[in-house]
């Protein structure tokens, strides 16, 4: 049996703003067990043939739910720094596809395991993924003990287009549900550009027979709203929502180019909607309407893309940046606050995913995901508001310990589970055979 006090610390369960506290947490068995505050700890005492207890220390340090990269393409970070400064399509088309065709699984466990690497020492215990030679990403997931919510990604034309959804189902048998319940799989059709309607209602069939959900990008570009508007007659979320496309889980990154209608639509069929500010920035995507959608109480998680369109993983950089642009581009500095951005990359991401009865607040009974940050650090002195800081001021490096299902995989900024200099060694010779020219 583990166990884990942490004491000492500033707790920020995300259950509400009032709930922030002075305290401690205990973890038994993977869950949260009881959470005190400063006085009831003084009166709990805890065995001494605990010798399995790991005691914590929270003193200068914040305690939140485990971030969760509600979407992403964990092993293109083979890509990071390849083919920069171009637009989606023709950095698609001329760049990133003809890369992929030379992938094996190999190159994927290697770039997962570096994405996880990444992820982990930055707060995030959870991440959404979209991707090819998904049986390596579990392993990834597997190997490293982070949680990880699968989908095997879905071309909906071409000779592999009916392979997909086979493979698509013999991956959520082997693991949903996998390594000790931190797996998740839904299907992956990548986006209405890419799987015709015809072909939709394939993959929304077989997610009924499974009982489960769709990961898909939607309304990321003006581009792609004009061509799906010229072939259909409707825009991508109202093709969707004729279709039937929402009448399951569905996850939907970006929605950048939104009407008010279709807003409405989202809302209405509790969309979960992954937020990817710095995507959408670098590659001149547009600013999706967050704060109107905050406002309609919308399922918004926050979400890094790959790599290769960020171009790193942090999402707590990520949390500040889509703060920051809500305020710029409504020129109203109230939008999106502090607790309200916080909440899209924990609780809000956890319910996009559809995860939220186990993780994404720090509550008793819940599963024990939760990141410890150091703000003994000159750029988060002095201390007047910790929510505001962890937004506003604090980095992906700031983060001490990372915790998942009760097993300590981040240790003072190191990583527990994984061997991060072979990590970085396999995926840059991955990298290479990738990105040459040759074959």
């Amino acid at each position: 049996m583990s166990r884990i006090l942490i004491q000492n610390a500033t707790i920020i369960p995300m259950t509400s703003k009032e709930d922030i506290f002075q305290g401690h947490i205990y973890i038994e068995d993977g869950k949260i067990v009881r959470l005190y505050n400063k006085r009831e700890r003084e009166e709990v005492s805890f065995p001494l043939e605990m010798t399995d207890l790991e005691i914590i220390d929270g003193q200068d340090k914040v305690v939140i739910p485990g971030l969760v990269n509600a979407h992403t393409h964990a092993a293109m970070t083979l890509f990071r720094g390849y083919a920069d400064d171009l637009p989606l399509m023709e950095w698609l088309n001329d760049a990133i596809w003809p890369a992929e065709k030379k992938l094996t699984d190999e190159h994927v466990y290697w770039g997962t395991m570096l994405a996880i690497a990444e992820m982990l020492k930055g707060g995030i215990t959870v991440f959404a993924d979209m991707y090819f030679f998904m049986d390596q990403v579990a392993k990834a997931v597997s190997d490293s003990g982070i949680r990880g919510h699968l989908s095997r990604g879905m071309i909906g034309f071409g000779p592999t287009s009916e392979k997909a959804l086979v493979e698509s189902e013999e991956f959520y048998r082997k693991w949903h549900e996998g390594a000790d319940g931190r797996i998740r799989v839904w299907l992956g059709p990548h986006a209405p550009y890419t799987c015709p309607p015809d072909y939709l209602q394939k993959v929304m069939a077989l997610a009924d027979r499974l009982g489960t959900g769709l990961h898909i990008h939607l309304a990321e570009t003006k581009k792609e709203v004009e061509d799906i508007q010229k072939e259909h007659g409707l825009r991508p979320i109202e093709l969707m929502n004729k279709i039937g496309l929402f009448e399951r889980p569905v996850l939907a990154a970006h929605c950048v180019h939104l009407t008010e209608e279709e807003e409405n639509i989202l809302v209405e069929k509790k969309v979960g909607i992954a937020h990817n500010p710095e995507s959408n920035m670098k590659l001149a995507s547009g600013i999706a309407p967050i704060e109107s959608l905050r406002q309609k109480k919308a399922i918004v998680g926050l979400g890094t893309d790959g790599a290769a369109s960020n171009n790193n993983l942090d999402l707590i950089e990520e949390m500040r940046q889509a703060t920051f642009l809500q305020k710029v581009n409504l020129l109203d500095p109230t939008a999106l606050p502090a607790y309200d951005t916080l909440a899209m990359a924990t609780i809000g991401g956890a319910k996009a995913l559809g995860w939220d009865h186990e993780i994404g607040t720090l509550e008793v009974g819940k599963k024990a995901d939760l990141a410890v940050i150091d703000m003994k650090q000159p750029h988060l002195y002095p201390v007047h508001d910790p929510v505001a800081h962890l937004v506003y001021s604090a980095k992906g490096s700031d983060v001490h310990t990372v915790i998942v299902d009760g097993k300590v995989l981040v240790r003072a900024g190191k990583l527990t589970t994984m061997n991060e200099e072979q990590i970085m060694t396999e995926a840059q010779k991955a990298a290479v055979v990738l990105t040459s020219k040759e074959g």
